[in-house]
């Protein structure tokens, strides 16, 4: 179908500017004003605001292994719904990716499913168990990068190995830092509401002691490397004075990393994620982080669990939240519609910069496939799990008021997505 958006502010070149698109046979067409045809289909975006499609470098849609929880068919029309035109699924499924023909398993369901592009990465070592290395070789032409998300590489020598041979590929290792021996059974911040309520802590060394290991790797060994889900104030310094240094490193984190602290706990199963939300002092490093060019992108960490498995509090609840259809909105309202933030500056975080970094194609350019993504700034609604798109419904944001909602994604020249 071809159609023209008509009368929207469309961000081309850093800018916005009020513009009609034409899509005609799945491609930007003609981006100018007073667009008409007599054969295209009109879509109204009067006082909408056009812009690529989001990207997300870390999703988990949980196909195959675990499609109770989220296929790629629920996953992708969530991300669809979130203004997502491309999205990276973590590999912690079974069969794990850790060769190609357990990694073709997930490639085929992509193909079948999925509305959306989704990348997949592999596995760093087989089975994620840290004890070998994984088949990148055969896999590399197919995956966006290498990770043992969920788990983290323990060993240094492992990561050293592993680094050498994703630097030889010419691909990144996108990092899950967690030392597994400072853990003791924690499961939410070792913070005072830990304290308060008796619940066992996770100290933040874990997190941001194997970023230090790794960055000394990345130095030695000239590895592309990313981090994933930052959470603490010493992971944001240590990555600042890297980057400092010419280290090639890249980092995200999420949206209730930087709108929740472990204040804002409640004894309930949608507060748990891993990392865990971490103390005051530590949202505040991180948007700093953010605002000053040290974290480079927001993800997501849309991670869907089953009802039954949120249900148990947050001492016996998985670990995971969704996120994915509210991530834009949640931002837009506590960043930009606040003046803590540029709209342009947000849309570099949730698409330009994982594009860039990740070597996949990105903007609003003629003759290229069209992947965009049209929101109402002004449209406020009320989080509300039971319309998520997504099999998962637990979200630490449920009833909040946000601004900002996705009228209409197009992803590979097809609209996926069209609300009101």
């Amino acid at each position: 179908m071809d159609f023209i958006l008509k009368g929207g502010q469309v961000y081309t070149d850093g800018v916005f500017k009020k513009q009609d698109i034409l899509v005609s046979n799945g491609s930007i067409a003609a981006v100018s004003n007073c667009l008409c045809s007599t054969y295209a289909e009109v879509i109204d975006c009067e006082d909408k605001h056009i812009f690529p499609g989001l990207a997300d470098v870390h999703v988990h849609l949980r196909e195959p292994g675990f499609s109770y929880k989220e296929t790629i068919e629920t996953g992708s029309k969530a991300c669809a719904h979130g203004g997502y035109t491309l999205v990276c699924s973590m590999p912690n499924l079974n069969p794990t990716p850790d060769s190609l023909e357990n990694l073709k398993v997930q490639l085929d369901l992509i193909e079948k499913d999925a509305v959306i592009s989704v990348k997949p990465y592999g596995t760093i070592t087989v089975g994620e168990k840290g004890e070998c290395l994984s088949d990148m070789e055969a896999m590399a032409p197919y995956v966006a990068g290498f990770s043992d998300d969920g788990k983290g590489v323990q060993d240094e020598d492992m990561m050293r190995e592993a680094m050498l041979k994703a630097k030889s590929l010419g691909k990144m290792i996108v990092a899950h830092c967690e030392d597994n021996s400072l853990l003791h059974g924690g499961y939410i911040h070792d913070g005072e509401y830990a304290k308060q309520h008796s619940h066992k802590g996770i100290c933040s060394e874990s997190e941001y002691g194997p970023i230090a290991r790794d960055l000394k790797l990345v130095r030695e060994t000239g590895c592309s490397y990313h981090v994933c889900h930052i959470s603490t104030k010493e992971s944001v310094e240590i990555i600042r004075l890297a980057k400092a240094k010419g280290i090639d490193v890249t980092c995200e984190t999420a949206p209730h990393y930087l709108v929740l602290s472990d204040k804002d706990l409640q004894e309930d199963g949608r507060f748990k994620m891993n990392p865990p939300l971490r103390g005051e002092e530590d949202k505040q490093a991180l948007i700093e982080g953010i605002l000053d060019g040290t974290i480079d992108m927001i993800a997501t960490d849309h991670a869907p669990h089953s009802a039954e498995e949120k249900s148990k509090g947050l001492r016996d609840s998985l670990m995971g939240v969704v996120g994915i259809e509210t991530a834009f909105s949640v931002m837009y309202t506590n960043f930009v519609k606040n003046g803590r933030m540029t709209l342009g500056k947000l849309i570099e975080l949730m698409s330009v910069n994982p594009c860039k970094r990740f070597g996949f194609d990105n903007g609003i350019k003629l003759d290229k496939k069209a992947n965009l993504t049209v929101f109402d700034l002004n449209q406020k609604y009320t989080v509300n799990p039971d319309e998520f798109l997504s099999k998962g419904r637990s979200t630490p944001f449920k009833g909040a008021e946000l601004n900002a909602k996705c009228i209409l994604t197009v992803a590979n020249g097809e609209i996926v997505y069209q609300g009101e």
